[in-house]
């Protein structure tokens, strides 16, 4: 039984204990704080909340209990549905609502759920929002309605095909182009809104041969949900024998893309962001972003077409922080996470398919030979466990000290550049646990750097 309290959301194990995972209990009560977080922002007004949901089991009753929560605390309620994370973020601005809140676990497996809470914008809340929200679930005070000003209820269940018709509307876009290409496409929806959403985009993108694979929206993941390429065998057992252009795999709120080529292969998670941004910045040449655990081909390809790359600290709401600071064209996650503000702030692998794909059609490549146009590069990710007693900070003061005459990044952990290597160290918000991130150009260098960061590590401790 596990639930965990950010300032990103809440989300955790369905069944146990209230307090120990996401009960029902836990459900209003947070659901409570976020409306009485609304209310405090916005004195006298009449609220409205979307409410969006993946196809999660567990997620007709989490929605249940959202959208009467909402109603008891006076907010009126618009239930879109079956749909993905960066549809009801779009839904938000859509409507000019106040807020969303978004049912996903994301890639967790099926017995997670969780509430994700979003702004008025449609983007996730800032930390400093998150930290006050959390601190009306904990305090109690969350204020209900009386019976005269209970909210309201309403379900609109198409904005995925507004959604897609936005991305269509893109100039990038490349409709026709695509159609002319007849590309045949598998499609992995991991039995989640992506088997709706992916392949009524493709319909819409002119693509006639369309392979789906776990399209059904009944929440069994038929696999770990993670789109890692450990996690991909089905799909790229279909491309081979469909002999399909490309294969798509989606996380299951489908704010992650992951690509397979022609040849059954993974195109690496890392290198969405990479192709997608090359294409749009050689037709918008700008700034990018991603954050310091992602790859640095994003930076050489920005700057090979002339823009300047920058990187954030790890999470969503970091990088497009930072991608309106900069003004970024494009930025993401190197977890197959496109955000493309020309439609919205927020991960969208709807909009990486259609970039995507117009970028092949117009190139008149395969997708491996798009990959191999690339630099190649590796991450190792690695952690290493430490025990309550130990002053973290002081271990990671040393380590900055031993390699001092390297460029060091301290805006987000430690981050240590070798030139062409580099390696990140985060500690985790909820473990006792420091993620180490090392990329070189062969997974042998990779895993070499890590290691040889992992035995500094281990070898301060010792000397503490």
């Amino acid at each position: 039984m596990t639930l965990i309290r950010s300032i990103s959301g809440i989300r955790g194990t369905i069944g146990g204990k209230q307090g120990e995972a996401l009960t029902p209990a836990d459900v209003v009560k947070f659901s409570a704080a976020y409306a009485t977080f609304l209310k405090t922002g916005a004195p006298g007004k009449r609220l409205r909340v979307v409410i969006g949901r993946d196809a999660r089991i567990s997620g007709p009753v989490v929605s249940a209990l959202v959208s009467g929560t909402l109603r008891g605390c006076g907010i009126d309620v618009l239930d879109i549905g079956l749909t993905t994370t960066p549809t009801t973020e779009l839904a938000v601005t859509f409507t000019g609502a106040d807020g969303g809140i978004i049912l996903t676990a994301s890639h967790n497996p099926k017995h997670w759920n969780a509430l994700k809470l979003l702004n008025a914008r449609g983007e996730f809340l800032s930390a400093a929002d998150g930290e006050a929200l959390l601190a009306i679930a904990e305090s109690g005070e969350a204020v209900y309605a009386g019976v005269d000003d209970l909210g309201t209820y309403a379900q609109d269940d198409t904005f995925i095909d507004r959604h897609i018709a936005g991305i269509l509307e893109l100039p990038l876009v490349g409709r026709d182009a695509i159609r002319r290409a007849k590309f045949s496409v598998a499609v992995d929806g991991v039995n989640s809104t992506g088997g709706i959403a992916i392949p009524r985009l493709l319909k819409a993108l002119g693509v006639e041969k369309i392979h789906e694979l776990y399209c059904t929206p009944d929440g069994n993941f038929p696999h770990n949900p993670e789109p890692l390429p450990e996690h991909l065998a089905d799909i790229s057992r279909l491309v081979t024998d469909k002999k399909a252009d490309v294969g798509f795999v989606v996380d299951p709120d489908v704010d992650r893309l992951a690509i397979i080529t022609e040849e059954g292969r993974p195109f690496g998670e890392e290198y969405t962001l990479v192709a997608v941004s090359d294409y749009v910045l050689r037709h918008a040449p700008g700034n990018t972003v991603s954050n310091l655990s992602s790859s640095q081909a994003l930076k050489e390809v920005t700057e090979r077409c002339g823009g300047k790359y920058f990187a954030s600290s790890v999470g969503e709401v970091n990088v497009v922080e930072k991608m309106k600071e900069v003004n970024a064209v494009i930025g993401g996650e190197g977890n197959g996470g496109v955000i493309y503000p020309e439609l919205h702030y927020g991960r969208d692998a709807l909009v990486g398919v259609a970039l995507f794909l117009t970028s092949l059609a117009k190139s008149g490549k395969k997708v491996s030979s798009l990959r191999d146009s690339y630099p190649d590069y590796f991450i190792s990710k690695n952690k290493i466990e430490y025990d309550s007693g130990l002053e973290i900070g002081r271990v990671l003061e040393k380590l900055i000290s031993r390699y001092s005459n390297y460029e060091v990044i301290t805006i987000d952990g430690v981050r240590i550049n070798f030139g062409k290597e580099w390696v990140h160290l985060r500690r985790s918000n909820t473990e006792l646990i420091i993620r180490i991130y090392a990329e070189s150009n062969t997974p042998e260098k990779a895993d070499h750097l890590a290691a040889k960061i992992l035995g500094d590590f281990r070898e301060i401790i010792n000397e503490l």
